[in-house]
């Protein structure tokens, strides 16, 4: 952030300068005691100058801009890259749990299923069992119970 304000400061004080050198250079020419031929001759050497301390000046600050771009475009790049590889890990993390409830799903209903199994043979053999006493009942009789005598 001081680094822009500093490159700011500093284009203003080279502009300024340019600005400040000219207008001095061009006032001690006209208020300088010369003829006419010699007045054009040295403004036009001015002029000159001026336009080549000026082309430097905007080839400086075009550069600058240009770095300035590029490094705007880079840090635009990293960001991102960034961005894009945290959403990749959010997403395999979000795949990572997904697939453990997945699992535990799995897990949970193959046991229910064992248990349900289980039980369903346990009705299987009551069922069984009930269903031969009471054949058993009906081709022998009731049983007599016991008594002893």
């Amino acid at each position: 952030m001081s680094n822009k304000g500093e490159s700011h400061f500093t284009q203003g004080l080279i502009l300024g300068t340019i600005i400040g050198g000219t207008i001095g250079a061009i006032t001690a020419l006209l208020l300088a005691p010369k003829s006419g031929a010699e007045l054009r001759r040295d403004i036009a050497e001015k002029s000159h100058e001026l336009y080549d301390k000026t082309a430097d000046y905007l080839y400086s600050a075009e550069s600058q801009l240009g770095s300035a771009i590029s490094n705007t475009v880079n840090e635009g790049r990293v960001r991102a890259q960034n961005i894009i590889n945290s959403a990749k890990r959010q997403a395999e993390d979000i795949l990572m749990s997904a697939e453990n409830v997945l699992n535990d799903a799995k897990t949970k209903a193959f046991t229910a299923k064992e248990g349900m199994q289980e039980k369903i043979a346990t009705l299987k053999n009551a069922a069984k069992a009930s269903a031969d006493a009471f054949k058993n009942e009906l081709n022998n009789g009731p049983e007599q119970p016991y008594s002893g005598m």
